[in-house]
């Protein structure tokens, strides 16, 4: 092997550093193989035991009242969409709080034509400080629906709102371009249900994009056309399906997606509310609630449930691509390092001991770690070091894994959902697959190496809303009348 003339102390160097990728890349794959086979297990589990004998209605006088949060800033076109597809749940005592937050669109203009709202003085209880509330909507035919105006102050301030304005003990959170199947709520309400210590749960974000939404219900499932979405689906399915179910059956489940999550809202309030001087505010509160309720060493569950189903849109530009991903990373680097005390906590369980620790090592800093060792497949490579038979045998390996992983979360996918049924659809996610280990992977682990370098010289600034560019296509076109249903009560 030649070593163009480099000295021994670095060509040991080099020689160490290859040893140290090839251990990074073994650890990280037995976590993932091991979450894999976690999840199946989970799923079949769940599958077996809420599959068949849950029944809605079986449950419905248990239910416990939900108030469902809707934090908005500029949405005014899918927000009706939205709260349509809400006001269909098939659940018994829910209510809507959609918080316009400063919006400069016709966010709130949409709302309050669409659902015949008229300004109404409630008292506002400000048990979590906020911007100000300058007035709140509520409908004199429809008492589901209220809306609380208030200033501008990130998605975080208006989730505080909404929660100061909720009158139920659990919240849930979704997205103003979000759509919730029929039971979704039911379902992912039921942990509460079974366990009483049970504080928080997620359910399973889909890509809307290529769909067809109608009257507030999806009518119809398929895929994206367009390359960027396309490949997030099959992303998708990997991180919810394998990602987060593997980790909620040990209880280290560190994230529930800021798009469609339940929180029991004391739990919530005590812990201070979500903070608004950062990006990433929903994983954030998961891990500070991780944390504060081992220092109070209170017996607690935080779960995933793999079948509610919340549909939303994705980015298929470049741009609100890379924005997303640069604030994703934003957040996970401030909520693992603003709750450093749960990593090894000597009453840490699983998720102090191996969620924390792998988050931080593979999630949050692994982009880092790719991208310098595509750095250093260069260099090695210039000074004659690489050996082109170890090259290809690692990247073979690394491509095949990254298959193996996909394809075992399509195969998830199939036992519990069966949405993409069609062999012309199976297809198409299989060579997705396969091709977005080739350039889609690489360019992702960059944006994410931006986010942790903005994240460094941007620490502490209030956050604000991260906007995706929106088609709005999968919808149809809503009729601006009032929405008729039952009174809260």
């Amino acid at each position: 092997m030649m070593t163009a003339g480099i000295s021994p102390e670095l060509t040991s160097a080099l020689i160490l550093m290859q040893w140290g990728f090839l251990a990074y890349f073994i650890c990280i794959n037995v976590v993932y193989l091991a979450l894999n086979f976690i999840a199946m297990f989970a799923i079949l589990r769940h599958a077996r035991e809420h599959g068949a004998s849950f029944r809605v209605k079986n449950f419905a006088s248990y239910q416990p009242p939900v108030s469902i949060l809707v934090p908005a800033h500029n949405e005014e076109r899918t927000i009706l969409t939205t709260v349509r597809s809400l006001l269909r749940l098939g659940y018994p005592n829910f209510e809507i709080v959609v918080v316009n937050d400063g919006s400069t669109d016709n966010t709130l203009q949409a709302v309050v034509n669409g659902f015949g709202l008229v300004e109404f003085p409630e008292a506002y209880r400000s048990r979590l400080h906020t911007e100000p509330v300058k007035r709140i909507f509520a409908s004199p035919h429809n008492g589901r629906v209220r809306v609380v105006d208030k200033h501008n102050g990130g998605k975080a301030d208006a989730l505080n709102a909404g929660i100061n304005t909720a009158r139920f003990p659990l919240f849930c959170v979704v997205d103003a371009d979000c759509i919730l199947q029929e039971d979704s709520l039911a379902r992912v309400v039921q942990p509460f249900l079974e366990d009483a210590s049970m504080i928080a749960t997620g359910g399973v974000i889909r890509i809307v994009n290529g769909c067809k939404v109608q009257d507030g219900l999806l009518s119809e499932v398929d895929l994206p056309n367009k390359v960027l979405p396309l490949v997030q689906t099959v992303e998708y399915l990997r991180a919810f399906l394998f990602g987060r179910l593997g980790w909620s059956p040990i209880n280290a489940l560190l994230i529930i997606s800021g798009a469609f999550g339940v929180f029991y809202k004391e739990r919530v309030i005590a812990a201070g509310g979500y903070k608004s001087d950062l990006v990433g505010e929903d994983m954030e509160m998961v891990v500070r609630l991780h944390n504060r309720m081992r220092e109070e060493k209170r017996p607690y569950k935080i779960a995933f449930v793999p079948d509610p189903i919340c549909w939303t849109e994705v980015p298929s530009d470049l741009r609100s691509f890379y924005n997303q991903r640069v604030r994703w990373q934003q957040g996970l680097a401030e909520s693992l390092f603003g709750n450093w005390r749960l990593m090894f906590r000597r009453n840490g369980g699983m998720v102090g001991w191996v969620a924390y620790p792998f988050m931080l090592l593979f999630e949050c800093l692994g982009p880092l770690v790719e991208v310098f060792g595509y750095a250093a497949v260069i260099v090695l490579g210039l000074v004659g070091m690489l050996s082109v038979q170890a090259f290809f045998a690692f990247l073979f390996a690394a491509v095949g894994l990254g298959i193996l992983l996909s394809v075992n979360a399509m195969l998830l996918e199939e036992i519990s959902f069966h949405l993409y049924p069609r062999p012309s659809q199976q297809l198409k996610l299989f060579l997705v697959a396969v091709l977005e280990n080739f350039g889609y992977r690489q360019m992702t682990s960059l944006f994410r190496v931006i986010g942790m370098v903005r994240w460094l010289v941007t620490l502490r600034r209030r956050s604000s809303w991260g906007h995706v560019r929106r088609s709005a296509d999968w919808q149809d076109h809503e009729p601006q009348v009032a929405a008729s249903g039952p009174a809260a009560p």
